[in-house]
């Protein structure tokens, strides 16, 4: 079964965003940070934010390097040695929706600073929302989520984004689509892995 959540935004993390820009944590230009609140401002007046997640759960099997997961599997040595102690995992998709999309576009026309700084904003909601679903487990399960990972990161094939699409519906669920290059829309969208182990293991 794929279930469906919606999460109010969290308070923005302006040192992520700042880090995202490429700037670094003791640089302090006033100029900067009133470009990122200009932007912050902007995002919240012109932009619905949708935040949805859909995800699964299952059963955990571990061969070799092959991790199954219900009727989809892949391939990692390094990510089968660390679900081995556990007993299930979750697989979900989540989107902050399509409005920053919008924004980026618009001001990389006009504004490549803004651009940047929405580019910048875009991520940091993005893993605020995860690290959101990612608390929401911990504190209603008799299970402790381990970290998330993604398809494309360390020896995962970016191709196992298929088969997480195929098994959660992302566009009927939460309006998410994945193109032939395995570029999701919105962009500002992630799908991961969660193993999940009981608490006090």
């Amino acid at each position: 079964m794929v279930y469906i959540k919606q999460y109010p935004s969290r308070p923005y993390n302006k040192r992520e965003i700042l880090r995202y820009m490429g700037v670094s944590g003791d640089y302090n230009d006033p100029s900067i940070n009133d470009l990122m609140d200009e932007c912050i401002n902007i995002f919240e007046k012109e932009t619905v934010v949708s935040n949805k997640i859909c995800f699964s759960e299952f059963d955990l099997i571990i061969k070799g390097k092959q991790i199954l997961l219900g009727e989809i599997f892949f391939e990692s040595e390094k990510y089968a040695k660390k679900l081995a102690e556990c007993e299930k995992a979750i697989v979900f998709a989540a989107t902050v929706g399509i409005g920053i999309d919008r924004l980026i576009e618009k001001y990389s026309r006009i504004s490549p600073a803004k651009a940047l700084a929405f580019q910048a904003i875009g991520s940091e909601r993005i893993e605020s929302l995860c690290d959101t679903f990612c608390d929401d487990l911990k504190n209603n399960s008799s299970f402790k989520p381990l970290q998330r990972f993604s398809p494309g990161y360390s020896d995962i094939s970016i191709g196992f984004q298929k088969q997480i699409f195929r098994i959660l519906n992302c566009e009927k669920n939460i309006g998410l689509t994945l193109c032939d290059s395995m570029l999701m829309s919105p962009s500002k969208s992630v799908t991961a892995i969660v193993g999940i182990k009981k608490k006090g293991k």
